[in-house]
């Protein structure tokens, strides 16, 4: 009995007596750091840890009396010390590791910390790769740096600049903070043109020598991304280039920043240097807080007790340990049991300094208290994203001047570029939005405040490659001169005049391609453009589809196409070749005419002229043969009226003109050779077999080959008008070709000599000629714009005339219907002047024959048919009769009759 009351009683004690173990807190929990002691971030990072871990342990409402131990260790800027300092860490049975500052060490201290299940949360490590996802104990309470290359690439993006060139660490935080910049810029439409990365330990007269090259390409914006250097040696040395001036722009990441803010206020005077230089600071929020470590921090300064400035990194580092402490606090609240067993990977090295290393038991419940921390700390909000960074991230974006650090705005991944925190901006912007992006006046090297253009396009160290083809034909386009090596030509003059236009500078030499014996392959010459040979192509070089896809063109500065040529002869000219002179409306223009002139010239001369009287079909025959023996100048009539000479003299001179006309432009159409051919067109040119000439170097042949589907072996390359010549002359039975096809411009020169043929069809390719220049290259939209301002003055239309019309503007015969036909456009005006004369005679002709008639009224004596009772129509009818009547009466009658009227005869009794 007695036994069975002892063994509850003794289960009972013991379970209160284990309770009460596991329930009991730590007197001391450590936690571990590694970092660089003696660095630009180290320096103030230790001490404000070390201030941090004081002020942990003073506040009672935290770890409830359990004190927090730091452990630091050295890892002296190396990979492999920074391994060491984590192991001999370690093997303290830390908690958690804070740190380190570089990107590289936090890459291998993180496979430890996985390994060993140590929750690992650094302050200044911003490597975009440090995932959650490869390092799942890996936390930063800074920035990513995928948050910073996206500040840049707006900062870049709002100034317009399209290509930078960066200056990087090699190293992992250097190459894939470069990788996020690449990235970023591609979203923006930009590009990094060219990289100088940089061993960590790199060597002067190396780098010096490397920038020096750079001042060759084309870009002016740097973009440093480096690890902190307190020399500033970069800086320096491109100020002795003289690369810190006029025309230059110099960005620099947050390590610039963090040096900057390490310094005390009198080592800034020697920064004179750096004026101009725009940079990012991670944005700290003001606050109370905040304000009081600063102070806090200024009077260990005057104490001695600090030896550095701080910056944005030693907040966060502060920041750090208090999130540290929160988790370890509800740590020991949720579990309070710290346990740390042996690895079974470490087995076999037990006997080995590595044995000591054990595994943190509850490493993963206390990586899961730190990502539930919520709260404000010197640097703001202290909570983890899904990626375990710090939320909201924010930038100050500062502008050195002098020696003065200024603020020109900020920049947060959800406002953009801003002049206002993102703490006082209320509501989210579309950060997509230029209208919303602002920043307050920068000043640039050289201490302009206008925005650099950011690129040169050439300097005179390097001048711009421009390639040209040296053309054995059509030389007057463009060549090189192989006496003088001269480069002349349409096509250079034509650029150079254009280039007068562009507001800036731009060393250039010309680099012929050819052997000029024959012409180049154009293709080749444009894909010399793409591969880097050539910054770009001035000549007769075709706008076409495939040639864009690799580089830029400006706008077009001749219009041309392809056109069919061949070979012309005189045609059996038709039975009714009299009726083409003039056009189908001038014929009846005419006739109308000659109708015309009958009828007036009748009604003018009827009354006063014999020869106008008689029967109806005599007048009739009279009238017409009159008309139209005008034309012959065999009218046996003559006009006595004195309207009806004025009315001949203005139609004999039409006559004159009409029929000079007539001659000459039938002449013409039985003179002049016609063209004649079976081909009609490029459609009738393809359906047929025959041979087909080109022009050796042109797309022509490609666009017949690969889009028209001429089959190759009927395609025949000619090299120069001569060949042309020849090969037209032998047609296809003799060797040659029966038509050529080439660009509109060639063909004109061609034919201007060439009077055996001619062009058939119509232009069937709507193309141009113009400058190609490599991918996203400025100078192609500033030629542009140049040329469009050549084509408005009329000097590209000067241009071509001094070139191709000393003697006549070439042009070339097109196949037509009636190439000779006489149009009425050309002598309405004629016909005008002399149908008004007429009007007007007529008129005036009337106007007198109606007042006589009215005399006439009143001087005839009323007959007994007149009576007062007719009705008005019919008294109406009646007058018009007799008007007809008093025309058809002779005038000499009618003045005759006046007279007597007038003069009475004496009546005899």
């Amino acid at each position: 009995m007695r036994h069975v009351v002892a063994l509850p009683l003794a289960l009972w004690v013991w379970v209160i007596f284990h309770g009460s173990v596991l329930c009991q807190r730590p007197a001391v929990v450590n936690i571990g750091a590694v970092f660089t002691f003696d660095s630009v971030i180290g320096r103030p990072a230790k001490v404000a840890m070390k201030v941090a871990v004081s002020d942990v342990n003073s506040d009672p409402r935290i770890l409830n009396g359990t004190e927090l131990n730091l452990i630091m260790g050295d890892a002296k800027c190396s990979v492999f010390m920074g391994c060491i300092a984590a192991f001999q860490v370690l093997e303290r049975r830390v908690l958690a590791i804070i740190g380190p500052q570089s990107s590289s060490i936090a890459h291998m201290i993180s496979q430890i910390a996985n390994s060993l299940q140590v929750p690992q949360i650094s302050y200044a490590a911003t490597d975009p790769t440090l995932s959650a996802l490869q390092f799942p104990f890996f936390l930063r309470t800074t920035h990513s740096d995928s948050y910073q290359m996206a500040a840049m690439a707006d900062l870049i993006d709002y100034y317009g600049w399209k290509e930078v060139i960066v200056i990087f660490v090699d190293d992992d935080y250097g190459r894939n903070g470069m990788a996020a910049l690449d990235d970023e810029l591609e979203k923006r439409g930009s590009k990094i043109s060219y990289k100088l990365p940089l061993p960590t330990e790199f060597n002067v007269r190396d780098f010096t020598e490397m920038l020096n090259k750079s001042k060759l390409i084309g870009p002016r914006v740097y973009v440093v991304h480096v690890n902190p250097d307190p020399s500033f040696r970069i800086f320096s040395i491109a100020q002795k280039l003289q690369m810190m001036t006029r025309g230059y722009v110099w960005l620099a990441t947050d390590w610039l920043c963090a040096t900057l803010d390490s310094f005390s206020p009198m080592n800034q005077t020697s920064l004179r240097f750096l004026q101009g230089v725009v940079g990012l600071r991670q944005h700290i929020p003001q606050s109370r807080k905040k304000d009081a470590f600063v102070s806090q921090w200024r009077k260990m300064q005057k104490k001695g007790l600090v030896s550095s400035g701080l910056n944005t990194y030693g907040l966060y580092a502060y920041d750090t340990v208090w999130a540290v402490a929160y988790a370890i606090d509800k740590f020991l609240k949720e579990n309070g049991n710290i346990s740390f067993s042996a690895s079974d990977k470490l087995h076999d090295m037990r006997a080995t300094q590595f044995g000591k290393l054990e595994v943190f038991d509850n490493g993963n419940f206390l990586r899961e208290q730190l990502l539930q921390i919520n709260f404000t700390g010197l640097t703001g909000r202290i909570q983890f994203d899904p990626e375990r960074n710090v939320i909201n991230g924010s930038y100050d974006v500062i502008n050195i001047v002098h020696t003065e650090i200024r603020g020109v705005g900020y920049w947060s991944n959800y406002s953009g570029l801003s002049v206002l925190p993102s703490e006082d901006l209320k509501g989210e912007q579309n950060r997509n939005s230029l209208l919303d992006q602002k920043l307050r006046i920068v000043t640039w090297p050289g201490g302009i405040t206008e925005k650099p253009r950011g690129w040169e396009i050439a300097a005179n160290e390097r001048p711009l490659r421009l390639g040209i083809p040296k053309r054995a034909s059509f030389v007057d386009f463009v060549t090189e001169s192989n006496t003088s090596h001269k480069v002349q030509g349409y096509c250079i003059d034509v650029f150079n005049a254009a280039l007068k236009l562009v507001p800036y500078n731009v060393p250039h030499t010309f680099i012929p391609f050819g052997d000029g014996r024959s012409n180049p392959h154009y293709d080749e010459l444009v894909q010399k453009v793409a591969d880097d040979v050539f910054d770009g192509v001035v000549g007769d070089v075709a706008i076409v589809t495939n040639r864009t896809r690799i580089v830029d063109f400006t706008q077009p500065y001749a219009a041309t196409g392809l056109v069919i040529v061949a070979p012309v002869h005189n045609t059996k000219l038709s039975a009714w070749v009299f009726l083409k002179p003039f056009t189908v409306e001038m014929w009846c223009v005419t006739a109308a005419a000659f109708v015309m002139i009958a009828v007036v010239i009748w009604i003018l001369e009827h009354r006063v002229n014999d020869d106008f009287r008689g029967p109806p079909k005599r007048q009739l025959i009279t009238m017409f043969l009159f008309s139209f023996s005008t034309l012959f100048k065999t009218n046996q009539e003559d006009t006595r009226s004195t309207l009806g000479r004025i009315v001949m003299v203005v139609w004999l001179f039409l006559l004159m003109v009409i029929t000079s006309s007539y001659t000459a432009s039938l002449t013409s159409i039985l003179t002049v050779q016609q063209l004649s051919s079976p081909i009609t067109g490029i459609d009738s040119l393809i359906a047929s077999d025959l041979p087909i000439g080109y022009q050796v170097g042109s797309f022509a042949f490609s666009y017949l080959r690969d889009s028209l589907y001429v089959h190759q072996s009927r395609l025949v390359s000619l090299g120069s008008p001569e060949a042309y010549e020849m090969a037209l002359r032998k047609g296809p039975k003799g060797g040659g070709v029966a038509a050529i096809v080439d660009e509109l411009p060639y063909v004109e020169l061609f034919l201007e000599k060439q009077k055996d043929f001619g062009v058939f069809g119509q232009t069937f390719t709507k193309s141009g000629w113009g400058f190609a220049f490599q991918k996203d290259s400025p100078l192609a939209a500033d030629l542009s714009t140049a040329i469009l301002r050549l084509s408005e003055t009329g000097t590209l239309q000067k241009i071509h005339e001094n070139w191709f019309c000393k003697m006549g503007c070439p042009g070339w015969r097109r196949r037509k219907s009636e190439p000779n036909q006489l149009h009425m456009i050309s002598f309405w005006g004629l016909y005008l002047l002399c149908g008004s004369i007429t009007l007007i005679a007529l008129l005036v002709f009337l106007l007198r024959t109606i007042r006589q008639f009215a005399r006439y009224k009143r001087k005839k004596p009323i007959q007994i048919g007149d009576s007062p009772s007719v009705s008005s129509n019919t008294r109406c009818s009646q007058v018009i009769y007799n008007f007809f009547d008093f025309i058809d009466e002779k005038e000499e009658a009618i003045k005759k009759m006046f007279k007597q009227q007038e003069n009475p005869q004496p009546q005899v009794s």
